[in-house]
């Protein structure tokens, strides 16, 4: 096989599948082989001691993967926190200048 042509994954979701799911807390656990990451949404409103939830998905990786994941995950957080930046300069309609006036 060679191994510098280009191969793209084609991937089909269900509509279901692909309207996603929301979720406000993960929780990561490992063993040897792999890593899992379970998915919930609980109610972080509620004064209990005891915080309902519910597990909306669970996601089992090899250590392999796992490390593609955090890598992939971390590039585009940065893009994210370099978009987020640039929408806030004064010139693209961010916060005003500190210094009180506008000029350039």
């Amino acid at each position: 096989m060679d191994d510098d042509r280009e191969r793209h994954i084609n991937i089909h979701f269900s509509p279901d599948i692909m309207a996603g799911v929301y979720s406000n807390f993960a929780n990561v656990s490992h063993s040897e082989y792999e890593f899992t990451i379970t998915f919930a949404r609980v109610d972080h409103e509620v004064d209990d001691d005891e915080i309902p939830g519910v597990v909306v998905s669970r996601v089992n990786l090899s250590p392999r993967f796992m490390r593609e994941l955090i890598d992939a995950m971390e590039d585009n957080y940065s893009k994210y926190q370099t978009s987020e930046g640039i929408k806030n300069l004064p010139e693209f309609g961010g916060p005003e200048d500190p210094r009180g006036d506008d000029q350039q």
